[in-house]
């Protein structure tokens, strides 16, 4: 036999240093998760061990499913539950917590709470019979066990356990010491277990009551007739946040055959001879998705994606297993007894191995059961997870008051195709008698433009025609008078030649306007070089322009540019843009006139630009320029004369050669003047066909 290892350490004798130590911490430590971490340290330097653990037994008073990974049932005792705290060395926290040593850990707890008071191993290597025992310990590279079960109002939770990597005596000055620290450590095991009981029960209380608020949410948007979309998206976004799952989609159905859809209300969906649902033909469509994430790891959406009932096996299973929810804790084990089953994209068992897939079943109406699968609630999570029974009765409910909505939906929808289709006749009278009333309303608002352009044009035209005849009637009176000096007198005449010369233009601008209009005024078709006109009009404006100080410059293409049109008509409308750019221009600024031919959709043009420098036209007024008698903001208190046809003349005069004209006007960089540009397209040869 062998002999019992030598001790090389002998503690103090027992006294109250560790249980101050213990003491002070249970008071002074706020982080109640930590605490018994933190005990376990300080009693494993205080035995001067290479390792201390703090064993936890936990009643199950309360269900607790979110720590699964942590806590362990034991097989002969099914309402407790073992937790390990670790405090020294860090180490060995990876060690004792892997999965591979869960089954030896759970037996050597058990042997520890089952001993009478203390639990003592001084060399693991004479360990007699206890083979699971001397497994976990071995693993954990432990020699020599001391070990003591807590006990906190005569109930054991838990106990405190010392190992050495050697066989080593255990002192009866250590064992006592152990005792005496082991009602402190009851205190605090006691202390964490209860502070957790309340946070779970808590917990329970939080999620009785958030779950009320969802149903009570869902009750009401239906009762109030909610959109089906909005309804739909706050379902799955309330479940989806109340399970804390990663996805959660609502999949409705189309069936191909509606045929199929009613016989499975009336309970007569499945096949012949058998009590087996038979899959349809039916598309099933993902209406809406929890969090918002609208495409899957492989970037397509998730929204309004489609596949076929009997492309997926889960979809499969699920409507023919309906009403009963399918609940799959890791439906990649599932999938990979099945290799030749086609899933879904939607269902990656990589990226979301659980899955709860809960049919939505509208009511049946035969004696047999059954009911039409109206869709699918489903909900996934990125690792396996069990679904407790609160867990399904609430996801059963609320896909009972989807498909509630579902049909809600659907009958209001049948309702109305029913009004409006009786509707229709009556809608078809009232829009014939709308379309009449319409169109006389246009006939009555024609007319009355109309009759508001012939106001303002006789108004103008009274105006324009007045104002020359009063100064003329002025003049006469005038020159009646006896005893006229001749100077008055000759000053009286030309007023009176002058306002006689602008009625009369007046009126030879209205008329040829008229003709234009009417396209009466024949046109003159001639060979004109374009070069000899502008030097004749140059000429001219040049002398005028002379007290003003403007110069007019000219830029003409090197070779000559003859045009096939009427050259009146040419002269008129360079002769007015010629005197329009006069009056506008800033005193001692160039009028520039380039001719540019070219050729555009295989047709020769003409294009000349007229621009100058001066008073500018603004934004608002340029769809207006070439209106009749339409002048600018500030022309008559500045006392510039015009009768405001110039420009309507002048697009009249182009529209009938066959040509276009544009106006621009832009502020010059420097200065407040602007930029006035005046451009015309004319063809090179008139073509008597074109209106």
């Amino acid at each position: 036999m062998q002999a019992h290892p030598v001790q090389l350490t002998e503690l103090p004798a027992p006294n109250d240093k560790l249980g101050q130590q213990i003491a002070q911490t249970i008071l002074t430590h706020l982080d109640q998760s930590s605490l018994l971490s933190e005990i376990a340290c300080v009693v494993g330097e205080a035995f001067q061990v290479e390792g201390c653990l703090i064993v936890v037994r936990e009643s199950r008073l309360v269900k607790d499913t979110s720590d699964r990974e942590l806590q362990h049932s034991c097989g002969s005792k099914p309402h407790q539950t073992f937790q390990i705290f670790y405090g020294h060395p860090s180490q060995l926290i990876g060690l004792v917590s892997s999965e591979a040593m869960l089954k030896d850990k759970t037996k050597a707890i058990v042997t520890l709470l089952e001993e009478s008071k203390i639990f003592v191993i001084d060399d693991l290597g004479v360990l007699g019979s206890n083979v699971a025992l001397k497994h976990f310990w071995q693993t954990i590279e432990a020699q020599a066990v001391l070990a003591i079960k807590t006990e906190f109002q005569g109930f054991v939770n838990g106990g405190i356990v010392l190992m050495r990597h050697t066989p080593y005596c255990w002192t009866d000055s250590e064992k006592e010491l152990l005792k005496t620290v082991s009602d402190q450590v009851a205190v605090a095991i006691s202390q964490v277990v209860d502070k957790k009981a309340i946070g779970t029960l808590q917990q329970q209380v939080g999620a009785f009551t958030e779950h009320r608020s969802l149903i009570e949410r869902l009750t009401m948007a239906i009762h109030n007739a909610f959109d089906l979309n909005q309804i739909l998206q706050l379902a799955i976004d309330g479940i989806a946040e109340t399970f804390r799952v990663n996805q959660g989609l609502v999949l409705l159905l189309k069936y191909i055959d509606p045929l199929f859809a009613t016989r499975m209300a009336c309970g007569d969906g499945k096949l012949p001879g058998s009590q087996t649902k038979r899959l349809p033909k039916a598309k099933v469509t993902v209406a809406s998705v929890s969090p918002v994430i609208e495409v899957n790891y492989q970037g397509e959406s998730l929204l309004n994606k489609s596949f076929w009932v009997s492309d997926c096996a889960l979809c499969s299973m699920a409507f023919t297993e309906g009403p009963k929810p399918l609940v799959i804790a890791n439906k990649g084990e599932l999938l990979n007894s099945y290799s030749e089953v086609d899933v879904a994209s939607i269902f990656n068992p990589e990226l979301f191995p659980a899955l709860l897939l809960v049919p939505l079943v509208g009511m049946a109406t035969g004696s047999s059961g059954g009911g039409t699968v109206l869709g699918f609630l489903a909900l996934q999570h990125d690792c396996p997870r069990f679904w407790t029974s609160e867990e399904l009765e609430l996801v059963e409910l609320i896909a009972a008051q989807l498909s509630t909505a579902i049909i809600q939906t659907q009958t209001m929808q049948h309702v109305q195709a029913l009004v409006e289709e009786r509707t229709a006749q009556l809608q078809r009278s009232l829009e014939v008698q709308a379309k009449l009333y319409e169109k006389t309303r246009q006939q009555i608002d024609q007319l009355r433009r109309l009759n508001q352009l012939k106001d303002e044009f006789l108004a103008t035209m009274s105006h324009e025609l007045r104002t020359p005849l009063t100064s003329m009637r002025m003049a006469i009176q005038m020159l009646r008078q006896p005893g006229l000096p001749e100077d008055r007198r000759g000053k009286y005449l030309d007023i009176l030649e002058q306002q006689c010369l602008q009625e009369t233009s007046l009126i030879n601008d209205l008329l040829t306007l008229q003709k234009l209009e009417s396209n009466s005024e024949k046109l003159q078709v001639q060979k004109v070089e374009l070069t000899d006109l502008v030097a004749e009009l140059t000429e001219s404006f040049e002398r005028g322009w002379a007290s003003k100080n403007l110069k007019l410059s000219v830029n003409l293409p090197k070779r000559s540019v003859k045009l096939e049109t009427d050259r009146d008509s040419l002269y008129r409308i360079l002769e007015e843009l010629l005197t329009n750019a006069g009056k506008y221009s800033d005193v001692g600024t160039k009028v520039i006139l380039r001719v540019k031919p070219c050729v555009c959709d295989g047709n020769a043009i003409v294009v000349l630009s007229l621009s100058n420098t001066g008073r500018g036209i603004s934004s608002s007024e340029l769809p207006y320029i070439f209106d009749k008698f339409r002048r600018g903001q500030g022309v008559t208190q500045q006392a510039i004369a015009g009768t405001g046809l110039g420009l309507a003349l002048v697009k009249s005069l182009i529209q009938h050669l066959n040509g276009s004209i544009n106006v621009s006007s832009e502020p010059c960089a420097e200065g407040k003047a602007w930029e006035t540009c005046f451009t015309l397209t004319l063809p090179q040869v008139f073509d008597c066909s074109k209106p």
